[in-house]
């Protein structure tokens, strides 16, 4: 168990490096093929057979195309003014103990490393929140739905620490 704990990080670093190396326009398809999805549409980057960049060039060109507030909810009354949708879909990618322990009412526990056994859960159609302990695994989280095609997903990066401090209700 160990020894995972030390192995996925090396490994989400080397896909997330081998993505950005094989270009961002080709990294959403390179998901899609290897999950069965459908990729998403990339505003702006349009994809062109036989380019090639080098990786400085494919980082600037990622971080330059995401939009502003890179798909965060910034603040509890932010989360709370989303929420009155019922369509919303609040994801606590955290492990089930930490779920078990206190978790945002009506959210659903998909732990961040089964995320991608567990897409029958998430609709495509509707908006999607993440959130953690700290704001780093919904990120991760954020990133993949979006690499899957995913288009209406985003991240509580206050995350359950912010929610528990705002003094807001605990399930």
């Amino acid at each position: 168990m160990g020894l995972m704990k030390t192995i996925q990080p090396l490994l989400l670093g080397f896909v997330v490096c081998f993505c950005l190396l094989v270009g961002p326009g080709q990294a959403p398809l390179l998901a899609a093929n290897l999950t069965g999805a459908r990729p998403i549409s990339q505003v702006g980057m349009p994809i062109i057979p036989g380019e090639t960049m080098d990786l400085a060039t494919g980082v600037d060109r990622f971080l330059t195309s995401m939009p502003a507030g890179y798909y965060t909810i910034a603040n509890v009354e932010g989360l709370k003014t989303r929420l009155k949708n019922p369509q919303v879909l609040l994801v606590d990618v955290r492990e089930p103990s930490e779920y078990r322990s206190g978790h945002i009412p009506n959210a659903i526990n998909i732990p961040l490393r089964t995320l991608t056994q567990n897409l029958d859960q998430i609709a495509r159609n509707c908006p999607v929140v993440l959130y953690c302990s700290t704001g780093y695994r919904s990120a991760m989280g954020v990133m993949t739905l979006h690499l899957l095609g995913y288009e209406q997903v985003q991240g509580f990066p206050p995350s359950f620490a912010g929610w528990k401090n705002a003094g807001e209700a605990i399930a």
